[in-house]
């Protein structure tokens, strides 16, 4: 079993090691430039990269970074309408050749809102729709099932590189723990964040 984790690990370090650095950074720089200009930053996804996407527009929240989810089937059916001029949305898609997906790029792009796309395949359909400067495209070896079809090593380094921008961004805004308790009440964090005693 450990060596299974062995090469997941693995596995997700040589995907994070294929990320440009010049089109990740110019991503950050453009989330805040988003946030600074008004608007806010949108996740969209299907599938398994649905809870990927919450929880990074959660974090963001939590940091009270305007953020919000765009389900990528539910978007042409009025969800668009939470697009403004100023937003910035980033599309997770492993394969980008879902039909959803590559409508949802058309009609952001129609629109003329910054778009991104996060994938795996080179070759997608959403890949062609968009500049090579507005890809983050990532390698993976496989998902680490026995099948190399369960979305699972591809899900995890999105969550990492989201999670990641997510922090960066509370860095360069200067969030201070304050700003943080203000925005976690409850649960334990916000127990001990207000000093409280919890059970042990």
């Amino acid at each position: 079993m450990i060596a299974y984790y062995e090469e997941v690990l693995k596995t997700i370090r040589d995907s994070m090691e294929s990320i440009d650095k010049t089109v990740y950074d110019s991503l950050v720089d453009q989330c805040m430039e988003t946030i600074r200009s008004g608007g806010k930053i949108i996740a969209s996804g299907l599938g398994k990269n649905v809870p990927i996407c919450e929880k990074f527009v959660g974090t963001l929240n939590s940091f009270g970074i305007d953020a919000r989810f765009l389900h990528t089937n539910t978007a042409v059916h009025g969800d668009l309408g939470m697009v403004g001029e100023k937003d910035l949305v980033i599309v997770l898609s492993k394969g980008g050749n879902t039909v959803e997906t590559v409508d949802l790029i058309s009609h952001l792009l129609e629109r003329g809102t910054n778009t991104w796309l996060f994938s795996f395949a080179k070759n997608g359909k959403s890949a062609e729709l968009l500049p090579d400067d507005k890809i983050l495209m990532l390698d993976l070896d496989n998902e680490g099932d026995e099948w190399d079809i369960v979305p699972n090593n591809s899900t995890t380094v999105n969550l990492i590189v989201l999670q990641g921008i997510a922090i960066e961004m509370a860095k360069r805004l200067e969030i201070t723990l304050d700003d943080f308790k203000r925005n976690h009440p409850g649960g334990g964090i916000g127990a001990k964040l207000r000093g409280e005693q919890l059970w042990s």
